[in-house]
C-alpha cells in the first residue's frame, strides 16, 4: 500500500472528524466524491484504489474526472465544483504531510472552479401552493403526513435535510408554537408556526401517535425518517397530481427546495427585510438571500415606479426633415 491510502484515511479521521468536527453530511459528501474519483481512476487505469499512488492523481487525472462528471454522468457545474472542493481540501491536508509531492499537489490545487449561469429561483404562487397542498388524500395516513410535511416546508422554509431530521420533540405547541432544527453549519434555530400550520401539525402528531424522540415524518410502517430522496419523490408525485387543477405546476416541477424558495418569496412580498429572511432560512450571510430580490418582479416594478419621470408624455417620434423621414420609412 502506498502513502496515498493512509493519508486519505487520516484526512477523514483526523482532519474532518477530529479537528474540524465535520457534520455527517459533510463526511458523506466527501466520501462520495472520493468513491467516484477512485471508480473513475480504476476504469481508466485498471488500478485498485488501495494500489493508487500520488502520480495516479495528478492534475491531468483530476481534470479528466471533472470532465467525466459533467459529460459522462451529466452532473451540473455546481456538483462538479462541489467534488473539486472535496479534492482540494484533501490535497491541502496532504501538502502538510508530503512536501516531496509539492509540485503535483500545487498543480491539483491550481485547478479552478468553473463559472456557471445563475438562474432566477423558482417559487410557487399562492394558487400553485393551494393546489399542491390539496393533492394529498388526508383521509389516509400517508396523505395526512404528506400534507403536514409540505405545509410545514412552505411556511418555515426548512431545508429538506432539516425536514427529514425533525423529531416529535422538536415541535412546541400552544402559545408561541414553533419548530426547532439543527441546520447547516451546526446552527440551531427556531421558526414560529402560524395557527393553521400548528393545527395541521398537531393533528398529524396525534395520528402519528409515537414517542417524542421518534421521527416527525416517518416512512410508512416503520420508525425511520423519510430520506431526502423520498421527500423529493412525494413532492413530485403530488405536484404531478395537482397539475390537473393548476397546469403551471407541470412547467415548474416543484422540489422540496422550491418550497423553501416559496417561503422566502412570501416573506419578501410581505415586506420582511432581507436580514430577517436570512435569519429565518438559516443563511450564513445576506449574499444567499439576495437571489430572492432578483426574483421579485413586484419589488423591481415598485422601484421603477419611483424613478419614472412624472412629466413625460407618451408620443411617437416624427422626423423634422424630409430626408430623415425617407430614411425612417425604409
Amino acid at each position: 500500500m502506498t502513502s496515498l491510502a493512509p493519508t486519505l484515511q487520516a484526512f477523514f479521521t483526523d482532519r474532518l472528524m477530529r479537528q474540524r468536527h465535520a457534520s455527517p453530511h459533510t463526511v458523506a459528501a466527501y466520501r462520495d466524491s472520493f468513491r467516484l474519483l477512485f471508480a473513475y481512476v480504476a476504469d481508466t487505469t485498471g488500478k485498485a484504489p488501495a494500489a493508487l499512488d500520488w502520480t495516479d492523481l495528478d492534475a491531468t487525472t483530476v481534470g479528466g474526472f471533472l470532465h467525466h462528471l459533467e459529460v459522462g454522468r451529466g452532473n451540473s457545474v455546481r456538483t462538479r465544483n462541489t467534488r473539486l472542493s472535496a479534492i482540494h481540501s484533501f490535497f491541502e491536508f496532504a501538502a502538510l504531510h508530503h512536501p516531496e509531492h509539492a509540485d503535483l499537489i500545487q498543480r491539483v490545487l491550481a485547478i479552478p472552479e468553473k463559472r456557471y449561469d445563475s438562474a432566477v429561483v423558482a417559487y410557487l404562487t399562492r394558487a400553485e401552493v393551494d393546489a399542491l397542498l390539496a393533492s394529498p388524500d388526508r383521509t389516509t395516513w400517508t396523505g395526512q403526513r404528506d400534507h403536514a410535511l409540505m405545509l410545514l416546508g412552505v411556511q418555515t422554509g426548512l431545508r429538506v435535510s432539516e425536514l427529514a431530521a425533525l423529531r416529535g420533540e422538536d415541535v412546541t405547541m400552544g402559545a408561541g408554537a414553533h419548530v426547532r432544527c439543527y441546520g447547516k453549519g451546526r446552527t440551531e434555530r427556531c421558526t414560529p408556526l402560524t395557527r393553521e400550520t400548528a393545527d395541521v401539525v398537531a393533528a398529524w402528531m396525534r395520528t402519528r401517535d409515537s414517542r417524542p424522540h421518534d421521527p416527525l415524518f416517518p416512512s410508512r410502517g416503520s420508525l425511520r425518517c423519510l430520506s431526502r430522496s423520498a421527500i423529493g419523490r412525494l413532492v413530485a408525485k403530488h405536484a404531478s397530481a395537482a397539475s390537473d387543477r393548476c397546469p403551471s405546476l407541470a412547467d415548474k416541477r416543484p422540489t422540496p427546495h422550491t418550497l423553501r424558495h416559496t417561503c422566502a418569496m412570501r416573506l419578501l412580498e410581505s415586506g420582511v427585510d432581507p436580514a430577517t429572511i436570512a435569519l429565518w432560512l438559516g443563511h450564513a450571510g445576506l449574499q444567499s438571500t439576495n437571489v430572492y430580490l432578483h426574483a421579485d418582479m413586484a419589488l423591481k416594478e415598485r422601484a421603477l415606479a419611483r424613478t419614472t419621470p412624472t412629466d413625460v408624455r407618451p408620443g411617437r417620434y416624427r422626423p423634422t426633415d424630409q430626408l430623415l423621414a425617407f430614411l425612417q420609412a425604409l
